[in-house]
């Protein structure tokens, strides 16, 4: 029987695990922290389940005045005057961990039902000297016991952490990194978040939604400056509109507690203040002491593990997947490159991985959702490519439901009409998303997508009404 250790139980680890118990062989998952890694205990899942909280006072709050809602000031105390509605963080980030546990829980059960072992400790990848080409790797437990595991192949998913500065160090009260903000017992008064990627806008966004006077401090000219440019736009202007402190070209130094708050020190010289200071300033990878340069797996400068197509390493019998990876810090791709290693390693049928199908989503307010090629690889010249943007005011039944702020961008390549990309900007654009990504994945046309049936009123109708216009625009282009 083929022996695999999987160093990591992240969705990269357990993914991988449960495919290659299926195909028969014997698979120990050394995990250090609970199976679904931080994706499940300390990201994804619980920084949804914050932002679930965040997603039914934002939609309180913006529609109430136009679907005609009021409330009765009855002088309980509850909430305030102006929101008549309030939360209580203690109470949301014990649901927050409750949730993350049993997805984790879950999962373990799931990967045990299907023969995997599962060892608690570190594991460490050790100078491959046997003549069979098999691997040798160390297992410390948390009780301290030491074991060496003989193996065929080792898939490496240690995941990522919160990237430190020097000069801000967190220290879990005041200073906070993502992995912290779930052991708040009270609401942030002013809330200061450092870093204006997709981690420091979700934030943002969700905790200005719960209360919090919050500052964004961007280091480049706009949120999100690695997306779509019109959907950052949207809501960057959503965020202001909300009264959200966007500072744009503002890099932070510094951070040091000064008493009962914080105070953030700008590259300029200039300073700001909270009672706590968010930093999201991008993720480094869990790659250290773990022997991976001595046994032959070449990291990159920034430490990620270098990989193919096909998850392999420079190593043979050596794989990774996910965040260490730095291929696209999504918990599907790392799942994928689980997937993908083992079936490749156990002689499955495989298909490479394309990152032009992948699909991704922002949890902001409103949501922003992508697939495929982007307004840059257009604008830069990589793809010849059509494009139409409708936007969410001409849907009806965004009118009905209030929503102001979105749109839908559909691309296409000229003469063919085949979808190669797609944004929504829209709320549940997570959802929307689907069928452009099935669109792009399967070569569908636009129209294809223009004669499909949907449900009136809805907003994937806009996705239909996109398509629509680009294929009449190929006709013209035809005639």
């Amino acid at each position: 029987m083929t022996r695999i250790v999987i160093i990591g139980g992240g969705p990269g680890g357990y993914e991988a695990a449960l495919v290659a118990a299926q195909l028969g062989a014997e698979v120990t998952v050394v995990d250090r922290d609970g199976l679904g890694g931080a994706s499940v205990l300390t990201d994804c899942v619980p920084s949804k389940t914050l932002i679930a909280t965040a997603e039914v006072m934002t939609g309180f709050d913006s529609s109430r005045e136009e679907l005609g809602i009021e409330i009765d000031h009855d002088g309980d105390g509850i909430g305030d005057e102006v929101r008549g509605i309030g939360v209580d963080l203690g109470k949301v980030n014990r649901r927050v961990k409750r949730l993350a546990l049993a997805q984790s829980h879950d999962i373990t059960s799931s990967v045990t039902r299907a023969g995997v072992r599962v060892l608690r400790g570190r594991a460490r990848l050790m100078p491959n000297r046997a003549s069979d080409g098999s691997r040798r790797v160390a297992v410390t437990g948390t009780d301290g016991v030491a074991q060496d595991l003989e193996t065929d192949c080792v898939l490496i998913a240690t995941g990522g952490q919160p990237r430190e500065l020097p000069d801000a160090r967190p220290d879990g009260e005041r200073i906070l990194t993502w992995t912290q903000v779930y052991d708040l017992g009270e609401l942030p008064e002013e809330l200061v978040v450092v870093g204006s990627g997709v981690t420091g806008a979700e934030f943002a966004g969700a905790y200005q939604a719960l209360g919090s006077r919050v500052t964004l401090v961007s280091s480049r000219d706009r949120v999100l400056p690695g997306e779509d440019p019109d959907a950052a736009a949207v809501l960057e202007d959503v965020f202001r509109r909300r009264g959200m402190n966007v500072m744009a070209r503002s890099r932070a130094a510094a951070v040091k507690r000064a008493g009962g708050r914080v105070e953030i020190t700008l590259s300029d010289g200039r300073t700001i203040s909270g009672t706590h200071c968010l930093m999201a300033v991008g993720a480094v990878p869990n790659t250290s002491d773990m022997g991976l340069e001595e046994a032959g797996v070449k990291l990159k400068d920034s430490g990620h593990i270098w990989t193919d197509k096909v998850s392999r390493t420079t190593a043979p019998g050596v794989y990774a997947a996910g965040d260490c990876t730095g291929v696209l810090a999504l918990a599907s791709v790392a799942a994928m490159q689980g997937r993908i290693a083992m079936y490749h390693f156990l002689g499955d049928a495989v298909a490479p991985l394309d990152l032009n199908t992948v699909s991704g989503n922002i949890f902001t307010d409103p949501e922003i959702a992508t697939v495929g090629y982007t307004q840059e690889d257009v604008d830069e010249g990589r793809i010849d490519a059509r494009l139409v943007k409708l936007p969410l005011l001409r849907n009806p039944r965004a009118k009905m439901q209030g929503v102001r702020d979105g749109f839908v961008k559909l691309f296409c390549r000229p003469g063919t009409g085949i979808v190669v990309g797609g944004v929504v900007v829209a709320p549940r654009a997570s959802e929307l998303i689907h069928p452009i990504s099935i669109a792009v994945d399967n070569s569908l046309t636009v129209e294809q997508i223009a004669k499909a049936f949907t449900v009136y009123p809805s907003l994937s109708g806009s996705i239909a009404e996109a398509a629509r216009q680009l294929h009449t625009r190929k006709l013209a282009e035809e005639q």
